[in-house]
């Protein structure tokens, strides 16, 4: 029942090729930033993992985190709400030069796609984006009048997530808006990896205060004091770092 792991280089070595990956946060705020560069160090010395989809409210900011994982080539098609954010030039180079692929998601809708993914919902119907290109091909239905777009759920094979305390069962809390999409994608994901502030023993958290079960946690790794990447990008952090 020791979820734990040593080192986050062990936490991502299982993440293959093709995969569709979850990755947590709302801009900065609960994203995983250690473990999004531990992955790009395996691709950087192995090749892998490579044509990933990702699912995450944004398409990065600055050379960092997510961003930095477009710039090296290791994403084929990104699946998101918000891709015009503070500095999304990394994308946006590469989705100019046909480079990456985008599926635009409303954000709510975004959220309960995921949502259903772990509820075992297959579909939903919602009436966001009726009209507009984004239901385009989509069934619609009229319930009472109004007109409403089918939407499909979303699973993962991996999710990447950040939590402030887990214990070594994988029960987690979460630090105010750090929540945001961590508790949804690890639900809807096969395999959820979390890099925690601090790592305790089964107990330790009240268990009122659970926020997501261990159940749906497949390994946590600690990370004390992880960096946030509004600070990385204002002090114009570059990963992996550019040479002088």
């Amino acid at each position: 029942m020791n979820k734990t792991l040593p080192t986050l280089q062990d936490a991502v070595a299982g993440i293959t090729d093709g995969a569709t990956i979850m990755i947590g946060g709302f801009g900065g705020s609960g994203a995983p930033i250690e473990m999004v560069h531990a992955l790009i160090d395996r691709f950087l010395q192995t090749g892998a993992p490579k044509n990933l989809t990702v699912v995450n409210n944004n398409a990065g900011n600055g050379h960092v985190g997510l961003a930095a994982m477009i710039e090296q080539g290791m994403v084929a098609k990104l699946i998101c709400s918000f891709p015009r954010s503070a500095d999304p030039r990394v994308f946006t180079e590469r989705y100019l030069a046909g480079k990456i692929e985008l599926e635009l998601v409303p954000q709510g809708t975004l959220a309960e796609r995921i949502r259903a993914g772990g509820a075992g919902i297959p579909a939903f119907y919602t009436p966001a984006s009726f009209g507009t290109e984004l239901a385009e091909g989509k069934p619609v239905e009229e319930f009472d009048g109004r007109s409403y777009v089918r939407e499909r759920w979303l699973k993962a094979d991996f999710a990447l997530v950040k939590a402030h305390l887990g214990d070594t069962m994988g029960n987690l809390t979460f630090n105010k808006a750090a929540r945001n999409f961590n508790p949804l994608m690890c639900m809807a994901a096969t395999t959820t990896i979390v890099q925690v502030s601090q790592v305790v023993e089964p107990g330790t958290i009240d268990p009122e205060h659970v926020v997501t079960p261990g159940i749906f946690v497949q390994a946590v790794v600690e990370v004390a004091n992880p960096a946030q990447e509004e600070d990385l990008n204002r002090a114009n952090a570059h990963y992996p770092e550019v040479a002088a």
